[in-house]
């Protein structure tokens, strides 16, 4: 009760955090403060923002329990959950097809970092106006075939299991149960896949 309680989360995994500071830059964060019994925890807040280099990118204001039940959905739904998902299982659709592995690969990984770096620097609209007319007109027509409103809904059950203390639950009891070896079943299964040796 006698401390500043503050927060500063970058929007990127740590390395790249150091890299964008180390090329003059930095990463956008999301800052808090939960509580400040100094009357300066926006300062330090705000100068702990700059010395990484996040106060040059950019800076949102938020809460707590905000940003983690947000990072946690991105990362659960789309950021690694959902993007490795959606990578392998279009691999899978190609290769069980009759197609390449190498070749499923290049188009379901190699070309997704392309689009999604289009989209980061001109947005959705932007990339679509950049790519080729067949690829904009299936990406607009297929696209929604695939990411359907039954998979909006999935998505909004991860948010509910997030905001619930389901995930939370889940998550402790695995990790006091297994330790660091809470990941190893998923991570053999995921080495072991055919993707990963392509």
């Amino acid at each position: 009760e006698n401390v500043d309680v503050i927060m500063v989360a970058p929007k990127g995994p740590g390395s790249k955090v150091r890299e964008t500071y180390l090329d003059g830059f930095g990463t956008p964060s999301i800052v808090a403060v939960q509580q400040d019994h100094t009357g300066k925890a926006w300062d330090r807040t705000l100068g702990i923002a700059k010395a990484i280099g996040s106060a040059r990118a950019g800076l949102i204001k938020t809460t707590f329990q905000e940003e983690v039940e947000t990072d946690w959905f991105g990362e659960q739904a789309d950021l690694c959950g959902g993007s490795a998902s959606m990578v392998m299982n279009a691999f899978e659709t190609l290769v069980e097809a009759g197609y390449q592995p190498e070749i499923a690969y290049f188009e379901v990984l190699h070309e997704l970092k392309l689009i999604v770096d289009m989209i980061q620097r001109y947005g959705i609209g932007g990339m679509y106006r950049r790519v080729s007319e067949t690829a904009r007109f299936g990406g607009l027509t297929r696209g929604p075939m695939v990411m359907d409103a039954e998979c909006k809904n999935r998505m909004k059950k991860v948010i509910e299991m997030i905001k619930d203390g389901t995930f939370n639950s889940e998550w402790t009891g695995e990790y006091e149960k297994n330790g660091k070896d809470a990941f190893e079943r998923h991570m053999r299964e995921i080495d072991s896949h055919q993707f990963e040796k392509v």
